[in-house]
């Protein structure tokens, strides 16, 4: 089976996937937020959102200073994009491999093993 149009190797690691589907259901979201919504440490989470970021598909907004510096992250057009092709790719591999899947492949192997 090949990989389908839209599978994006970037967004795939669990944690990324967490990252970007925790923020295609908002606007913008404070770096707090995601970070106890996903159980990720600090350097964790920074580390994801800036392998994100250099791929365009966060943006990463600073504001205030001093200890009430907020940093507030959100999905680009870019990103959203990748994120809803990733969620077409990974369910046309899930339905590819259901119940289906299988009853079609069955009369091929059928066939295949016939003509040996």
């Amino acid at each position: 089976m090949s990989t389908p149009t839209g599978f994006d190797e970037l967004i795939h690691p669990s944690t990324r996937l967490s990252v970007v589907a925790l923020l295609a259901a908002t606007e913008w979201a404070d770096f707090p937020f995601i970070r106890d919504s996903l159980s990720l440490s600090d350097s964790a989470l920074s580390k994801q959102l800036h392998t994100l970021e250099e791929a365009e598909y966060l943006e990463i907004r600073k504001e205030g200073g001093g200890r009430k510096r907020r940093t507030k992250v959100r999905l680009t057009a870019r990103g959203r994009t990748a994120f809803e092709g990733h969620v077409a790719a990974l369910r046309a591999i899930v339905e590819g491999a259901g119940p289906a899947a299988a009853q079609q492949t069955a009369p091929e192997q059928q066939h295949a093993e016939a003509s040996r």
